[in-house]
């Protein structure tokens, strides 16, 4: 188990990182960041892309097959609506991971990639392994 810091050290590790932070999906608060943000501005950045992972999570569309099914079930432990959403543009790619956790799973981790020195296959396995081991509350 890694903590919240640990966790976004490891991320910048991967090639081409150029920031990474843990957002509450649900406030749009950053819970912890390091590196560069997107537009310079972590607490805007953190809340645009909660909205964009508030917008995906809420749709039933894109649960899964068996969350749809589970829906309505009380007791069981809440997982992520989805595992991950993946933004890219002209110069660089932006990773959402949703991280499971034991309260509600209203976190993701985002990653900001740099297109020419990232690697996107990696860093969605990268992600959801750093995803498993993150120790919150």
């Amino acid at each position: 188990m890694q903590g919240i810091d640990e966790c976004l050290l490891e991320a910048m590790r991967l090639p081409g990182a150029r920031g990474a932070a843990l957002v509450d999906w649900t406030s749009g608060l950053a819970l912890g960041a390091v590196g560069e943000s997107p537009g310079g501005d972590q607490e805007a950045a953190a809340a645009e892309a909660a909205e964009l992972a508030r917008l995906a999570a809420e749709q039933r569309a894109f649960a899964s097959e068996s969350q749809a099914a589970e829906e309505g079930d009380a007791g069981d432990e809440p997982d992520p609506p989805v595992e991950d959403l993946i933004l890219s543009n002209r110069d660089s790619y932006h990773v959402l991971r949703f991280v499971p956790t034991s309260f509600d799973s209203s976190v993701f981790l985002h990653l900001w990639l740099a297109r020419a020195e990232g690697n996107l296959a990696l860093a969605r396995i990268r992600l959801g392994e750093m995803a498993g081991r993150l120790e919150l509350g």
